[in-house]
């Protein structure tokens, strides 16, 4: 069991010896999914460190795909529910009927929302943290002090991030873990100033179950990982592929 940085390292040194290692899950999130597992690591959603005091995030060296820096829905009560019924639209990769509204937003643009003819745009202002509609109604928001402790709960000590190599696709991609970083001093002021300049974004999927219900995915603050680093005040290195 991983406790500490000693432990972690010696992990990846195992891993290391693996060369190159097989996604345990295809698409964007089967780094994190495949590093969590070679550590024995089960994954989870709560706001809680994954091994000791530490937080772990993986990504490819050239990645584009976005982190997910923490899921987190909006208010009022039953917010995303209002979202679907008024700004969802019917896709055909469900196998029913029911609406969908999967959709990635940021501050400095509108996002046309499908074919509806809608738009949804970020807005932030002293207090809040707003989803805007194209008619100016603020739809969903978030307190921003009320937001600011989640996330330096959620970052409340360190985050081990991890750099890999990456080749192939899907069920055949495989990932080279090369070197891992000590995150720490989370700057939640930085995160609001990305977030205005649109480069963290805010992600919404929500559907519906063939009666109707609303199926939330959870409301994700995303990052591209080469801005990640940028949301903290020191970075230390805490290991590194040895070369063969």
């Amino acid at each position: 069991m991983i406790e500490n940085l000693r432990d972690f390292a010696e992990a990846m040194d195992r891993i290391a010896s693996l060369n190159w290692v097989t996604t345990h899950r295809s698409g964007p999130t089967g780094i994190g999914k495949t590093l969590e597992d070679l550590l024995g690591i089960e994954e989870n959603n709560i706001i809680a460190p994954d091994f000791g005091i530490y937080e772990l995030k993986a990504a490819r060296t050239t990645d584009t795909s976005m982190l997910t820096l923490f899921t987190k829905n909006p208010l009022p009560r039953g917010a995303n529910s209002k979202l679907l019924k008024k700004y969802g639209y019917v896709s055909e990769n469900y196998e029913h009927d029911g609406k969908v509204l999967h959709t990635t937003l940021s501050a400095n643009r509108p996002t046309p929302i499908s074919t509806t003819g809608r738009t949804l745009i970020i807005e932030c202002n002293e207090k809040r943290i707003n989803i805007v509609g194209n008619d100016n109604t603020v739809e969903a928001y978030w307190d921003r002090e009320i937001l600011r402790k989640v996330f330096e709960k959620k970052y409340l000590h360190s985050l081990i991030y991890v750099e890999a190599n990456a080749r192939g696709q899907g069920r055949s991609e495989e990932f080279l873990f090369n070197i891992a970083y000590e995150l720490s001093g989370f700057n939640y002021d930085s995160m609001i100033e990305l977030l205005e300049r649109g480069v963290v974004k805010i992600d919404i999927r929500i559907g519906q179950y063939p009666d109707g219900s609303t199926h939330d995915h959870g409301t994700g603050f995303r990052i591209q990982p080469q801005y990640f680093e940028e949301l903290f005040l020191v970075r230390n290195e805490v290991w590194r592929r040895k070369e063969i």
